[in-house]
Order: structure tokens, then C-alpha cells, then sequence
């Protein structure tokens, strides 16, 4: 008997085999599609109908869809999808290659000389998009010259930094009454109206929020050379996003699957720290955060990380993790037969189903077609996994490529 989607999706994360493998596409902020490569795509499959939606501001990620999803196979929404429907939402924007596109209306880009910027309240210039460039790069980092131990407005900091400033709907929904009642009843028609698995962007980046603070350089020397102030900074930051997990689930909390935490911990090579690192700074807090989200919702715990973070994975399934995305095998120590055979009865491996850095984008359609065939043999035994290449699909990627992806999923 076919599942509906969601079933679908549950039961690959409760490690049963379900009636096919299930494909995500565009279910949270790393498994998207860039809204030039999606132009490419609906022209390519003769879609005149619909503008171009672009959600993600940051990343120029689109939305995708129901006609292109249905036609995908694809088994998951993003909570924002229940959002940001009225079209006074959005307004007119033009991406890099020129196509006309819709973008949140709460995103005031401003075109100085032949570059594009996003300003604070303030006027503090906080991302830039510059000529050529397919993404807007951080340029505001709030801590990076402050110093001392004082840290009791880290709402007010993090307000200028790119990623939560240029935040995807159901941006710029608040966590005050109505902020809070909007997402409610926004979750619940979603709910109600699909039967996809719905996945809720929470975030609560520690590493990454250090370093979109202090900027990259300063953050790593600090983790360093001063631990007392970094465990003071990460001791406020775990409060934040305390105060705001009990706010979030209490309006979303029974309408969403999987709750969706961020953080890269990992490069080509390996972790950006040590497991001494790790330890000491990260894993009791995210045993505290992760413990508190399993009380107050019965969502699934999924963790984004990029990168080689083999050594940590240990300790994240201890500290709470269910689901691994985006499952960087290309990166060392990531071999996708490795992971299934160590992790493969603790993990749900969302991710990892085809090479977005050497296959998905220079391939033909065939190496494309055997790359997926070949993770999937290795991932999809005994359930524990959603399909999804690694990482979004790039701006450069041929639709050719794009479809035959999702038809060798399932062949």
C-alpha cells in the first residue's frame, strides 16, 4: 500500500524501509534549488505559468512549486511555505543573470554603483551583493570590536547580522502575541492542507552565531585564548535560544515533523576545531538545548552541518541528534558506505545522494544518473534516509542534470 508522504518521511527516520525511497527538495534552507537554475528548470519542462519566487534572500534560493514538486516526486515542505502568502508580501527584484524575480518585501536592497547592499535600521550596511556574485556576503560582524564580558543584548547584536536580518519566511514574524498566533494558525493550515512532511527552521547556530558575531578570525582565536569570555558569550546565547524554542514550539510545535538546528562544524578537511573544542564549548549545550526541544515537542531532531565532522558524530547522536544533513561524502573521513555502516541504526542520513561538487553540476545526465544509483544502494537499507543532494543546487546546474537526479532515485 503507497504512504502518504509524511508517512513516508516518518518512517525512513524511525529506520523502516519504506514503500520507496523519499526525496526532499527545497524542505529547508540547504536542500533548495537556486532561482536561476529553477528559471532553467520550468523552462526547460515548458512551465510559463507562475513569477519566480525567491525566499532566500541570502542564498537566492526559490520557491518551488507545486506543479515542479508534484512532478519531483518530493516529500517535504518547509514551515515557511504556510507563510508570506498574500502578495503584498513580496515585491519586484532582478536576479544576477536578469530574470525578474519576487523577493520578501521586508528586504530593502539598495543598488550602490554596480553592487547591491541591505542596510540596518540604523544605516550600518550589514551584507553586499556584488557585481557578479550569485549570493550577499556578511559585512556587518556586531562583537568584533567590542570587548569586555557584557553580553545581555544579543537580540539587538544578532539583528545585524545577515543571515537572521535577511530572514526567509515566516520572516519577520516575531515571538510576540501576534507574531506568535500568526505561526500558529499559519503551521496549522499547513497542516491541514498537505501531506508532506513539514520541516521547522529553528536554527540556533552556536559556533556559526559566534562567528557571524565576532567575524570568523576573532571567534576561533577567542575559543582559544579566551575561554572564560567565550563560555560567558555561549552561556547567553543558549539562553536566547531557550526563551525562544519554548516560544516557537508553543505555537508550531505540534504541526511540524522535524525541527531543524544549524551549525557548521565542518570543512573539506575535517572539523574547523578539535573534539577537545567541541566538547568543553558545544556539546553540553546542545545536550541542554536538544533535551529541552524533545520536552516540548515531539519533532525529530535534525542537525545541518557542512563539511568532514566524522570525529564529532559520536557525540552529537549522544547529545541528541536523529537526523544528519546534508552528508558531505565528499569531504575526508565523509564515505558514504562508512557512515551507513557506523551511524546507520543511530542516524537518518538526509542527504549525501548525489555530488553537488563534481558530478550534479559537470556530469552528463548518465554519471549523474550512477552516482545516485550508487549512494542510494548504500544509504536506503533498513531505512534511515531521505534523499537529497548535498547541499542546494547551484545557479549553474543544467535541468537535464536536475531531472535526471530525481528519476534515478527511485529506478
Amino acid at each position: 500500500m503507497a504512504l502518504t508522504s509524511r508517512q513516508r518521511v516518518l518512517a525512513a527516520i524511525n529506520h523502516q524501509e519504506p514503500d520507496r525511497v523519499p526525496i526532499d527538495l527545497s524542505g529547508h534552507r540547504a536542500s533548495g534549488m537556486a532561482a536561476i537554475a529553477y528559471n532553467h528548470l520550468k523552462k526547460h519542462l515548458g512551465i510559463t505559468s507562475g513569477s519566480i519566487y525567491v525566499y532566500d534572500m541570502v542564498q537566492q534560493l526559490a520557491i518551488i512549486e507545486p506543479e515542479v514538486m508534484d512532478y519531483l516526486g518530493v516529500d517535504t515542505i518547509e514551515l515557511g511555505r504556510g507563510f508570506a502568502l498574500d502578495p503584498a508580501y513580496w515585491q519586484d527584484w532582478e536576479l544576477p543573470d536578469g530574470t525578474p524575480c519576487k523577493i520578501p518585501g521586508f528586504i530593502r536592497p539598495v543598488k550602490v554603483g554596480r553592487d547591491w547592499y541591505i542596510y540596518h535600521a540604523d544605516g550600518t550596511p550589514i551584507a553586499v551583493q556584488r557585481e557578479g556574485c550569485y549570493y550577499f556576503e556578511q559585512i556587518c560582524f556586531p562583537l568584533a570590536d567590542r570587548d569586555g564580558d557584557e553580553f545581555d543584548d544579543l537580540n539587538t547584536d544578532m539583528d545585524k547580522v545577515m543571515w537572521v536580518a535577511m530572514g526567509a519566511p515566516p520572516a519577520p514574524l516575531g515571538y510576540d502575541q501576534a507574531g506568535l498566533k500568526a505561526l500558529h494558525d499559519g503551521a496549522q493550515h499547513l497542516r491541514l492542507s498537505s501531506d508532506r512532511a513539514i520541516v521547522g527552521l529553528f536554527g540556533a547556530n552556536m559556533l556559526e552565531m559566534g562567528q557571524f558575531l565576532f567575524g570568523i578570525q576573532n571567534f576561533l582565536t577567542l575559543l582559544a585564548s579566551e575561554p572564560r569570555r567565550v563560555h560567558l558569550f555561549l552561556d547567553k546565547l543558549l539562553e536566547v535560544y531557550l526563551g525562544k524554542l519554548e516560544a516557537f514550539t508553543s505555537a508550531v510545535g505540534t504541526y511540524i515533523d522535524v525541527i531543524h538546528y544549524n551549525d557548521d562544524f565542518g570543512m573539506q578537511t575535517g572539523p574547523q576545531i578539535s573534539l577537545k573544542m567541541y566538547l568543553e564549548f558545544f556539546h553540553p549545550l546542545y545536550k541542554q538545548l536538544w533535551e529541552r526541544s524533545k520536552q516540548l515537542t515531539d519533532a525529530k531532531i535534525m542537525l545541518h552541518s557542512c563539511g568532514g565532522i566524522y570525529p564529532l558524530l559520536p557525540y552529537l547522536i549522544e547529545a541528541g541528534m536523529e537526523i544528519f544533513q546534508p552528508v558531505q561524502t565528499t569531504s575526508r573521513g565523509m564515505e558514504a558506505e562508512r557512515l551507513k555502516q557506523e551511524f546507520g541504526k543511530d542516524l537518518c542520513f538526509w542527504g549525501g545522494g548525489c555530488d553537488t561538487q563534481g558530478v550534479l553540476d559537470r556530469g552528463t545526465p548518465v554519471e549523474v544518473s550512477e552516482d545516485v544509483r550508487r549512494r542510494v544502494a548504500i544509504f536506503s537499507p533498513g531505512g534511515g534516509f531521505v534523499f537529497q543532494q548535498i547541499h542546494n543546487i547551484q545557479a549553474d546546474v543544467p535541468p537535464e542534470n536536475i531531472l535526471a537526479m530525481f528519476a534515478a532515485v527511485n529506478a
